[in-house]
């Protein structure tokens, strides 16, 4: 790092669980980024604000007027266009030095694939569960950490998956046959919620690559924010789970 670095990011080397090395860390890792909306935004800003070295951003979706409330990476000079090139130019405004990479379609299970395998760690925060079942498959076989969130009306959860044979995987919390999750669009969710979760999401990743504290591993963090109340779940590793169980 050089001193233009050391300056910027000297209020996160001041903390002596991070120091100059988790720093470097993060300069030195790559993330991938599911989903652009109301998650991806905060996570995205805030881990390239962190100086994460790298970010590839996933999402086949167009910028439309109704996201402005709550997807803050976008902007009313961005509608219409793909959200992640409309992210990416932001972040370049926010930190120059950040690599990001953007890919505009939902990936198939074998570019996923390689993708996982190509980054450090994966933020997911899409909104359909086939691809949340993709990305803890892919995860899991490649051992890669997992932050994913979720956000809907007012109440948002999250929890880390690290791929350890004695802890459950997403799928042991879901399970085959779960019904489509709810969408914004069809049941509304408030604007700050997306970003309490999302700011925990990227913590939470900052956290696990440069080796800070106790991650969220195990366990389910659900908010309700219409009363401001927090409950944590403990998981339970399912031995029948197709993806982590025993063979």
């Amino acid at each position: 790092m050089n001193d233009d670095d050391l300056l910027r990011y000297s209020r996160q080397i001041m903390l002596s669980e991070l120091d100059i090395e988790g720093q470097q860390k993060l300069r030195d890792a790559h993330a991938l980024i599911i989903g652009l909306g109301g998650l991806g935004s905060p996570v995205s800003m805030y881990l390239t604000a962190a100086g994460l070295g790298q970010l590839t951003l996933v999402d086949d979706d167009q910028v439309d007027m109704t996201n402005l409330q709550r997807q803050i990476v976008h902007d009313s000079s961005t509608v219409g266009q793909d959200k992640v090139a409309s992210a990416k130019a932001h972040l370049a405004r926010l930190n120059s030095d950040v690599v990001v990479h953007a890919i505009n379609r939902r990936l198939s299970d074998d570019e996923l694939d390689q993708k996982i395998a190509e980054v450090d760690i994966v933020i997911d925060c899409c909104d359909n569960f086939d691809t949340r079942f993709a990305v803890n498959r892919s995860c899991y076989a490649h051992q890669t950490p997992l932050v994913s969130g979720a956000a809907i009306r007012w109440e948002g959860q999250i929890s880390v998956f690290h791929s350890q044979p004695d802890q459950a995987c997403y799928h042991c919390l879901y399970g085959e046959g779960v019904e489509a999750p709810m969408r914004c669009s069809e049941n509304g969710v408030i604007s700050p919620l997306v970003g309490i979760i999302g700011s925990i999401q990227a913590l939470e990743a900052i956290k696990v690559i440069a080796g800070c504290g106790e991650s969220l591993q195990g366990q389910l963090q659900v908010f309700d924010g219409l009363y401001h109340q927090w409950r944590s779940l403990k998981l339970v590793k399912d031995p029948k789970c197709p993806v982590c169980g025993n063979p």
